[in-house]
């Protein structure tokens, strides 16, 4: 199976400005994204930056792609480098978040390698059980809803779905049902980022500011499944970022 790897990593974040070049433990964050991604079945490993300081700091470590610095998403800056790279219609690329350090390699063969054995699908992506009521009821927590081969039925920062018995009574058992938390790593094929770059944001997208909306209200097929191993979660915040030079023997 061939695929590509593009990490999207923007300086001016704004909860946490210059996250890619943050120091951990001795590299930077957009450093060790690069290198768990090329420890991955990847036939290349790509950094898109808009941001010469990103690049110089990459050397040559990992091809860098320059792009626009005006994108509204991950998914419209790999259209730009799957375009500057002359991709085929059929190839496929996985985004990997530039604030995933610890994300594991064996997670991202495993969506390029669901997409490759769904040719019914456009998007793969993964997702996690929800073992606690804390994280289903919390807005920043996605939700992934999808039916019994996979396909993605709705993703939202609501509780979904609704345990309308338990829920009523005011109860959080969380052995009633099942929740999945959707993990931000997406396998696209290039034709379909061609497409999704021409299509407005669509009403949905806009309510719940997730972009993969985007392509569910245009009738494109995402295949979701839980993830082969566990998925630490990103660097959002400073207690994230102080959390892992903690965890990794960083200052």
């Amino acid at each position: 199976m061939s695929f590509y790897v593009v990490v999207p990593a923007r300086y001016a974040s704004t909860r946490l400005p210059g996250k890619p070049l943050a120091d951990i433990a001795g590299k930077t964050m957009v450093e060790r994204v690069a290198e768990r991604c090329q420890q991955s079945g990847a036939d290349q490993v790509y950094v898109a930056t808009d941001d010469a300081r990103i690049a110089d700091v990459l050397g040559d470590t990992v091809p860098v792609v320059m792009t626009r610095d005006d994108h509204p998403s991950g998914t419209d800056r790999l259209q730009e480098v799957a375009a500057k790279l002359s991709l085929a219609d059929d190839d496929i690329i996985v985004n990997v978040q530039g604030d995933e350090p610890l994300i594991p390699p064996a997670v991202i063969n495993q969506v390029a390698a669901n997409l490759a054995a769904n040719p019914d699908c456009q998007m793969a992506t993964l997702c996690e059980a929800i073992e606690s009521a804390e994280d289903l009821f919390n807005p920043n927590v996605v939700k992934a809803v999808f039916d019994d081969s996979g396909r993605a039925l709705y993703f939202s920062r609501a509780p979904v779905p609704w345990h309308r018995d338990a829920f009523a009574d005011g109860k959080q058992d969380m052995s009633a049902g099942q929740w999945w938390r959707h993990i931000g790593i997406y396998a696209y094929r290039v034709a379909f980022l061609h497409q999704y770059v021409q299509w407005q944001p669509a009403t949905l997208e806009k309510l719940e500011s997730l972009e993969q909306l985007r392509a569910m209200a245009n009738g494109v097929a995402i295949h979701v499944e839980p993830a082969c191993e566990a998925v630490p979660g990103g660097v959002d915040t400073q207690a994230d970022l102080d959390r892992l030079r903690a965890q990794l023997g960083g200052k």
